[in-house]
């Protein structure tokens, strides 16, 4: 426990909020910037007398409850949630699951490239936001059930739609050796989230090929330039792959885009005409899940 820097922490944080911000009247009488120290204690649940102390790096370690209060009571970010756990010689507890939610900014993305297919996906390979292109050339997300949107699931268990295992994808098999590294990776950040604990004991029961690739223990992934896709209707299409890590997330980013002025390109434009025109709702060209 850094007490010192402790102290000038939470200082720093408490002199930043103003009271009005956290629903405190603001009076005339204030002789110091942001909120009063009696003031903090007061959100965080703890007394003057304890928190004055951990300010004056005089204070016995606090636990995990005494830092949520204080996180929250000073309205810290993730990061700074996380700084303090560790200038309290508490670091913080590995979080419940993979996030699913997706930012606003990334959705946006999505829709702001036409001619890429695009999607999003979590760290266990769930896709969780997609453009009309990726419904497209993929198949449409937007009508299966969040567990079935999952790649892992696509490449391991099931030939997926029309016969075809991880909708014809040439690289197939090297998926499926990021795909387990990755899961592995997963799996020691969120030693003990459901979501990831069954996904590994389904893979494992129902699959040879991920239980082999599973007991390797690689959790090194390399990254993957160009893959072709075999389409139903269009054909082959080859596209250059790109994943954006989006690390407070701990999600992906993957944008697909052909060569210009390849067949490939041809073949993705035809797609986002098929692909709209398959559509129910206009306002559809992102789902998804609630």
């Amino acid at each position: 426990m850094d007490r010192r820097e402790l102290a000038a922490f939470l200082r720093s944080r408490r002199e930043r909020i103003s009271p009005g911000e956290v629903g405190l009247p603001c009076g005339p009488r204030r002789r110091t910037p942001g909120l009063r120290r009696e003031e903090v204690a007061q959100l965080a649940f703890i007394s003057t007398e304890y928190y004055t102390r951990l300010e004056q790096a005089r204070g016995p370690r606090p636990s995990r409850e005494v830092l949520g209060g204080l996180a929250r009571a000073l309205r810290l970010s993730d990061a700074e949630r996380v700084h303090l756990h560790h200038l309290a010689g508490a670091p913080p507890a590995p979080p419940p699951g993979p996030p699913r939610e997706v930012r606003q900014s990334l959705l946006d993305l999505l829709r702001r490239l036409p001619q890429a297919a695009s999607f999003v996906t979590s760290a266990t390979c769930e896709v969780l936001a997609w453009n009309d292109l990726a419904a497209a050339l993929m198949e449409d997300f937007s009508a299966l059930p969040p567990r079935e949107r999952n790649l892992m699931r696509r490449a391991f268990l099931g030939p997926g739609p029309v016969g075809r295992r991880l909708y014809g994808v040439s690289d197939v098999d090297a998926f499926a050796r990021h795909s387990a590294r990755r899961l592995r990776a997963t799996a020691a950040r969120y030693p003990d989230a459901p979501e990831v604990t069954g996904l590994v004991a389904e893979l494992l029961a129902g699959s040879e090929e991920f239980r082999r690739l599973w007991e390797s223990h690689e959790v090194s992934a390399e990254p993957t330039l160009t893959k072709t896709f075999r389409h139903p209707v269009v054909g082959p299409v080859t596209v250059n792959c790109d994943a954006l890590d989006i690390t407070d997330r701990d999600q992906q980013v993957v944008i697909y885009t052909a060569t210009p002025g390849s067949p490939s390109e041809e073949a993705l434009r035809l797609l986002s005409v098929i692909g709209t025109q398959r559509m129910d709702r206009a306002d559809q060209q992102v789902d998804f899940p609630a």
